[in-house]
């Protein structure tokens, strides 16, 4: 069975991106969302959640006394590496994140971070157990290398982080995708992109995640996500979409 969870990443942001949201999941293909619950609309996002019955997790966002921890493979990733007080910082943020979203009485269908912070293994293991304990998937950014993709760097990059991680989380009895995309069309994954993405789409559990809005450019993730050709292709294709929850039978 090919079974696909379309999330929208950043929601909460602005009311321009939690009314695409909203949008998308209700005349479009989204299945669910990933929340900032700190974000400027996060309030607002709880309320469209319940309303429209939307399946949301949560989108860590780690941040210290200075301000937000970048995502990458430079200073922030080693002083999490390196420094046990900046561990201490990120444990107390992401636990009081997930106590923030259990607290809006949203039902937690999965957890992941903002820019992939969650691979690092500092990160990774403060997911872990969140996700264990509140029954939650978790996101693995794996994307096949295929033509006409030439992220190669992003790709040899992210591959080793990403497969340790998929270790860890199966280890660990966690509910995770098989395969995803959006990573090479990042503010990009337009009508385009899903036509080229569906084909590629195999059995098991795919993600595809998306960053859509009302306002430009991100109006076009918006379009594709209510594009009816993107709905008949996966249709045509036999994907079954869903949630992570759906696809791991909590649902």
């Amino acid at each position: 069975m090919k079974q696909l969870v379309v999330t929208a990443d950043d929601f909460g942001l602005s009311i321009e991106v939690n009314e695409a949201v909203r949008r998308a999941h209700r005349e479009g293909i989204l299945t669910c969302a990933s929340l900032m619950i700190g974000a400027p609309a996060a309030t607002e996002a709880v309320a469209i959640a319940k309303a429209e019955g939307l399946p949301v997790g949560l989108h860590l966002t780690l941040v210290d006394a200075a301000g937000a921890f970048r995502a990458g493979l430079g200073s922030p990733a080693m002083r999490l590496g390196v420094s046990a007080r900046a561990r201490s910082q990120a444990r107390a943020e992401c636990e009081a994140q997930a106590d923030a979203f259990l607290a809006t009485g949203l039902e937690l269908d999965h957890v992941n971070a903002h820019h992939h912070f969650h691979l690092h293994p500092s990160v990774l293991t403060i997911v872990v157990e969140l996700a264990r304990r509140h029954g939650a998937a978790v996101r693995v950014p794996f994307e096949p290398v295929v033509p006409p993709y030439g992220s190669t760097l992003l790709a040899a990059t992210m591959m080793p982080w990403s497969l340790r991680a998929r270790r860890r989380l199966l280890h660990a009895g966690i509910v995770t995708n098989d395969a995803l995309f959006g990573l090479y069309d990042t503010g990009a994954m337009t009508e385009k992109a899903w036509l080229r993405i569906v084909p590629r789409i195999g059995p098991g559990l795919t993600e595809v995640y998306c960053h859509p809005s009302v306002a430009p450019p991100a109006a076009d993730e918006l379009a594709a996500l209510l594009s009816p050709v993107v709905r008949t292709a996966l249709e045509r294709a036999g994907v079954r979409r869903t949630s992570f929850a759906g696809a791991a039978g909590r649902q």
